[in-house]
């Protein structure tokens, strides 16, 4: 098995010095001037549509994506691809609906959406919630599942040593402001797909070799479906009695049909659409700019399966006939998180030094976008309105920089020895899975606020609380309190010997019960909220070339659900 080469490592210094420098040309162009708050943590006015949608590729698709998700094509298969080709109808959605929503009340965080829709208190809430899941969640996440795949690229490397590398590039690029961040972004982006379109041809010329089919990445395709069918529904059904503990264990991470009727809408829509971390490269931006970067986004998504899930596919049919053994953890069992970094390390020279650059701006670019939200939040909902009130724009711009040093710091100290457990959940369902506690309640909020005049501040904080109890409930305690089989889920032993709920079931019916409640408390307030939103047919009025991208992408995502179902 080969390891990094002389030319790997020529390229991958390569990549690096371009990102920097072309960051730091940027950072130094902007320091002639007096950078504001706007400036740095929106970028305003400066990002193309082009750079907008590079950069919300390039932050979303990290190491959870290119590990876990991967991760996830080894173990279920094309079924989760639905996270993508999903979000990219949500990215319509957004663009469509929310976008004018935000730009018009002049939103630039998401609190403070929170605070003009409905108060400070909810706005406050939410702030220490969303920073407490970027720092926890997020930010530890993209780190420990990056150092873990670099350092099994490089073999001998130190994770730890990895690990610090990322942070400290990720805070080069970051400590310039979001324009710096946006603009790294598209080379990030081009590196990310050259780079992993390259590995997934590998893969799949690698299967085709090891069926004694040539070098012919088609063909190494079709003896993928051939060799394991099971890993092309994109619908799975639901477990019979007879059905195996590896079969049930996919199902509860993606539970057939239902996930269309439940979690998967709130996790896109939560995601794309509520998310400071996503909404914060759109909202500095006029309203067609910001459309058109989120649909050029939602364009990119539908091809991001191809980058991150069919090299997981490719790791499984070489395993179960025989290859990547070496692999194989103590106790003779292959790692998921694995399957992308044992596909790398069989890549000949040159090639391995771009697909290793490529993993890096993915996770690179991830860092960077999510601790800048977490400055943005933290700088101003927090300092600003609640610690100084005077601080000047300078003041402002640098505490958001010491907040950025700290996240990271912070992060960095709970993924040292893996505190939160991030390995043994598996990368990929361990964000989507604790994210969800708090998903159904906060988009339930953002979704009455926006759209139903008569919501009020205490429908939401009701809907904050009901949202989180009701997805701990479902979770953790609703098979052994009410059964595990009742009208309104199936319950199913996974793999600890213990009923599980699918966590996107569990979802769907915490964000329904969390609609009732809010609906019921706002019925008894006044039928117009004084601090609604006023909404217009004009604001949601679509340019023909708009129309034409959100058909183009509908009719292609049509095609791949026919071909797949």
């Amino acid at each position: 098995m080969n390891r990094l080469g002389g030319i790997d490592y020529v390229i991958f210094i390569i990549y690096f010095l371009v990102v920097a420098s072309y960051g730091y040309w940027i950072y130094l162009r902007k320091k002639k001037e007096t950078m504001s708050t706007k400036d740095f943590f929106l970028a305003e006015g400066s990002l193309t549509w082009w750079a907008i949608g590079a950069s919300l590729i390039a932050s979303n698709i990290s190491a959870e994506q290119f590990i876990g998700m991967s991760g996830n094509g080894f173990t279920v298969g094309i079924a989760v691809s639905a996270y993508e080709w999903i979000a990219a109808v949500a990215l319509i959605i957004v663009a469509v609906w929310f976008m004018p929503v935000y730009l018009k009340n002049k939103i630039y965080t998401m609190p403070q959406f929170l605070e003009t829709r409905y108060n400070k208190t909810v706005a406050l809430i939410m702030a220490i919630f969303w920073l407490f899941l970027y720092v926890f969640v997020n930010l530890t996440s993209i780190l420990f599942l990056g150092a873990l795949a670099i350092n099994n690229l490089i073999g001998n490397g130190n994770f730890h040593l990895v690990m610090i590398g990322l942070a400290a590039f990720a805070l080069i690029i970051t400590l310039g402001g979001m324009k710096v961040i946006g603009y790294t972004d598209v080379i990030q982006v081009l590196v990310l797909i050259i780079g992993g379109l390259a590995t997934t041809w590998l893969a799949l010329t690698m299967v085709s070799e090891h069926f004694g089919l040539g070098k012919d990445a088609l063909a190494g395709f079709k003896a993928l479906m051939t060799n394991s069918p099971d890993h092309f529904k994109m619908i799975l059904d639901k477990p019979g009695p007879g059905a195996s503990q590896e079969y049930i264990n996919r199902y509860l991470m993606l539970p057939g049909i239902t996930i269309y009727f439940a979690g998967q809408w709130i996790i896109n829509l939560n995601y794309w659409g509520c998310n400071q971390y996503i909404t914060q490269r759109a909202l500095g931006a006029n309203l067609q700019t910001a459309r058109n970067g989120i649909l050029f986004a939602g364009f990119l998504k539908l091809m991001m399966p191809v980058i991150v899930m069919l090299p997981g596919i490719a790791a499984y049919v070489l395993y179960k006939n025989g290859a990547l053994q070496q692999e194989m953890a103590p106790g003779n069992v292959f790692n998921p998180d694995n399957a992308y970094s044992a596909v790398l390390t069989f890549l000949p020279e040159g090639l391995k030094g771009l697909s290793l650059a490529a993993l890096t701006a993915a996770i690179v670019a991830s860092l960077a976008g999510k601790a800048n939200s977490i400055s943005t939040i933290f700088t101003l909902d927090i300092y600003k309105r609640y610690i100084d009130k005077e601080a000047d724009e300078k003041k402002l711009v640098w505490t958001g920089r010491i907040a950025i040093f700290g996240a990271m710091l912070v992060a960095i100290a709970f993924t040292w020895n893996d505190l939160l457990g991030i390995g043994g959940e598996g990368g990929f369902t361990f964000i989507q899975k604790y994210t969800g506690f708090i998903s159904p309640g906060v988009f339930a909020m953002f979704l009455l606020g926006m759209f139903w005049k008569r919501t009020t501040g205490t429908a939401a904080v009701a809907g904050i609380v009901t949202g989180f109890l009701l997805s701990v409930v479902f979770n953790n305690y609703a098979p052994r309190w009410f059964g595990t089989e009742t009208w309104l889920y199936t319950a199913f032993i996974n793999n600890k010997g213990v009923y599980e709920i699918p966590f996107q079931i569990c979802m769907g019916w915490a964000f329904f019960f969390t609609l009732l409640v809010m609906v019921g408390l706002s019925l008894a307030g006044p039928k117009v909220n004084p601090k609604a939103f006023v909404l217009d047919k004009a604001m949601f009025r679509l340019q023909p070339a708009t129309i034409i991208m959100i058909v183009a992408t509908l009719l292609i995502l049509s095609a791949l659900y026919v071909r797949f179902w």
